[in-house]
């Protein structure tokens, strides 16, 4: 490996994480430098990531290294892969994190990195990144680190003592897929090493519950991401996938990554990337499953052979499917079937519940709620609104789909 400047290897190292997308930092716990040492977990902020109140926060997203001892066929780093290698040092990490901290660049660390010489010896340098951060320079800024299952138990178990967020990819929705596209890789010690940071946090739960001083562990929980497009696994299995990911191992994230070709590719990949529309419909159906009630099983009734449709969203496209459940009367219906409702949103249902205690809802009522009340018009009843037959028309998907075109910003 070339000699490199610290800029050169950023520029290597930045660049090669981009391919990894759970990088979100919601859900972790408030902590400030008021009483010592540096950085904030608060306050507004390289990547962008967006808590769940919408403020934006930049972390610094890098790789410790992109040399890999593994060949999974899908990796741009792949160890057969002909691309630029770089390596950042413990030291380099942690004088990048807190300059750029202290230039107001950044709220946080993303650390990912290939596998060098062992799983075991990256572990060590993952977390030594982190141990220096928090226990030499007292910095108490957000850290989201990327574990590596096949290393040991206790060194992902040190990681969860140091970052807010652990990361333990699935890779493939299927283990067919994982098999045949990485082969290095193994379902059962990914399973393992969930389960395991899955118990780690449960206990370290239980013992803040207990105990006021009780070291916190992992406090945004745990996440995922797997790859779509780059096996023949269709959106039910992915969904069916992501949802026993949640209920199995209490992920606080399953992440979607459309597969996108690399150089010198190998011939077991598709040429071409999916829509990125797809990756957006999947996001839409892991909203329903983690924010409106939906089973991975109603999700996937939604489907057509598999496949998501691209022209609508999954909640209409279940709606459409399933036409006997309307029209829903937003004056009586309880929330779950409020929230079955196409074009009403979780703070929209919410509003409705609240505002029905007081009068009778009218169809301008839900029109100051939604973006568009044309697209509730067919599934709901209201005090002075019925649909009549406008719910069994042939032709309502093609009236409420979206504009297969986007229009240009200053078109007249």
């Amino acid at each position: 490996m070339p000699h490199m400047s610290l800029k050169q290897k950023l520029e290597v190292l930045a660049d090669a994480a981009k391919y990894d997308a759970s990088c979100a930092s919601s859900g972790t716990a408030k902590r400030d430098s008021r009483g010592g040492g540096i950085g904030s977990t608060e306050g507004m902020g390289i990547c962008h990531a967006y808590a769940p109140d919408g403020r934006c926060i930049s972390l610094l997203k890098i790789l410790l290294t992109n040399v890999c001892v593994f060949d999974c066929h899908y990796c741009i780093n792949r160890k057969s892969s002909n691309v630029r290698r770089a390596r950042f040092t413990v030291d380099e990490v942690v004088q990048l994190t807190l300059g750029f901290y202290r230039r107001n660049y950044i709220e946080g660390l993303f650390l990912s990195s290939g596998i060098i010489r062992s799983s075991d010896y990256t572990m060590e340098q993952i977390v030594e990144v982190a141990r220096r951060l928090r226990e030499d320079h007292q910095f108490h800024g957000y850290i989201h680190l990327k574990t590596i299952p096949d290393a040991d138990p206790a060194l992902i178990e040190a990681a969860g003592r140091h970052a807010d967020r652990i990361s333990i990819n699935v890779e493939l929705p299927t283990v067919a897929g994982l098999k045949r596209l990485a082969p290095e890789k193994s379902a059962d010690r990914i399973g393992s090493a969930m389960a395991g940071m899955k118990s780690a946090i449960v206990d370290a739960h239980d013992a803040s519950r207990r105990y006021k001083a009780a070291p916190r562990y992992a406090p945004a929980g745990q996440s995922t991401q797997m790859i779509v497009g780059a096996d023949a696994a269709t959106d039910s299995q992915i969904i069916s996938s992501a949802s026993g990911l949640y209920e199995s191992f209490g992920m606080r994230r399953v992440y979607y990554s459309a597969f996108s070709p690399i150089p010198d590719a190998s011939a077991v990949l598709p040429l071409k990337r999916p829509p990125l529309l797809r990756e957006h419909r999947l996001y839409q159906s892991d909203w329903l499953m983690r924010f409106y009630g939906f089973r991975a099983e109603e999700v996937g009734a939604a489907t057509e052979d598999g496949m998501l449709p691209l022209d609508i969203d999954p909640k209409l496209a279940w709606a459409l499917k399933f036409r006997d459940r309307f029209p829903v009367d937003v004056n009586r219906a309880d929330r779950e079937l409020l929230l079955r409702v196409p074009g009403l949103g979780t703070k929209a249902v919410d509003t409705i519940l609240a505002a029905r205690r007081h009068r009778r809802l009218r169809l301008d009522d839900l029109g100051r709620l939604t973006r568009s009340v044309t697209k509730l018009r067919p599934f709901i009843t209201t005090a002075d609104w019925r649909p009549a037959a406008l719910i069994d028309r042939a032709d309502l998907r093609a009236r409420l789909a979206p504009p297969t075109e986007q229009l240009e910003l200053f078109a007249a």
